[in-house]
């Protein structure tokens, strides 16, 4: 009886079309998927003497990882090349190439998890009181920020924002995130007074270009603003205020959920705020507030040991 070898190329061709048909992945998910096994393959030729695919064993793959670390790639470059590893494998299983799944018991390298920076009140307000609000882009660009910290919005979220989407009398705004899913987000009466000025005084005498008359948020040739223009904007104001931390966008929307968590906010409506898919993602917030209690307890602590 033939005793079936199966070749990496000709694995790996099956699980690009298994990819694409099962799992309908975008084109740079499927390279890094193929890219990840082919790594794998590239290493079995070098040290297992080419072992074919269904020969792998978890032993092998253990080898694979010492590998990975040796050559200096980082904890998440390697976590993200086992996945990627583990999916083929379960493709190998689901097709029947396969009776035994080596990567079931390899584990990932434990990732830190790093930190967001956040924006103390005291900073959120600096940056607010140094922006030049007698020019048009000012007024604006005050709105803006208010909106991105009281409603803890993505930043491709604040420029798609739509006037239809503002429900004021309820307090309420609409928006579209990930994967078009919308939600609903409570929105201060700071946030909407700020936006109806700028509505009011600012965008009523910009030129609004066809098919952006519903944006809220306009650039002076009455275009959607880009994403990069929100960052360089919080850039320059950032070196405006003398606020030497490193911050984007995005750092309004993490000191949005950390001052929540430190208020007492409830994780779950935190979470559907910021329209997290799962809770953990939305539990780092509460390892910032760790963070800042502890800071708290070192800086002001008499046995702290800090003087």
């Amino acid at each position: 009886m033939a005793v079936f070898i199966m070749q990496w190329d000709i694995a790996i061709k099956g699980f690009k079309t298994w990819l694409r048909l099962e799992k309908s992945l975008a084109a740079n998910s499927l390279d890094a998927y193929l890219h990840d096994v082919t790594k794998l393959s590239q290493f079995v030729d070098v040290a297992v003497s080419g072992r074919s695919p269904e020969l792998i064993s978890r032993a092998d793959l253990q080898s694979f990882l010492r590998w990975l670390n040796e050559i200096g790639l980082k904890e998440q470059s390697q976590a993200r090349i086992i996945s990627g590893i583990k999916s083929f494998y379960k493709y190998l299983l689901i097709e029947d190439l396969i009776k035994t799944d080596p990567t079931e018991l390899l584990e990932s390298p434990r990732l830190g998890r790093k930190l967001p920076v956040v924006l103390a009140v005291e900073e959120i307000d600096l940056l607010l009181n140094a922006i030049d609000r007698s020019t048009p882009e000012g007024e604006r660009n005050h709105a803006m920020l208010e909106t991105l910290y009281g409603c803890g919005l993505r930043v491709s979220e604040l420029v798609n924002l739509r006037i239809s989407n503002i429900y004021a009398k309820q307090g309420f705004v609409r928006v579209v995130g990930k994967g078009d899913k919308e939600r609903l987000i409570p929105i201060g009466s700071h946030a909407l007074k700020y936006i109806e000025m700028y509505l009011k005084q600012v965008r009523v005498h910009v030129p609004v270009q066809k098919g952006f008359e519903d944006i809220v948020f306009l650039n002076r040739r009455g275009r959607v603003l880009t994403r990069v223009m929100v960052f360089t904007i919080i850039k320059q104001l950032a070196v405006k205020a003398g606020v030497k931390k490193n911050i984007g966008p995005h750092t309004f929307r993490h000191s949005f959920a950390t001052h929540l968590v430190e208020g007492g906010a409830d994780l779950r409506a935190v979470q559907e705020m910021l329209g997290h898919e799962s809770i953990t993602t939305t539990e780092i917030y509460t390892h910032l507030d760790r963070e800042y209690l502890r800071e708290n307890i070192i800086s002001y602590h008499p046995r702290s040991g800090r003087k």
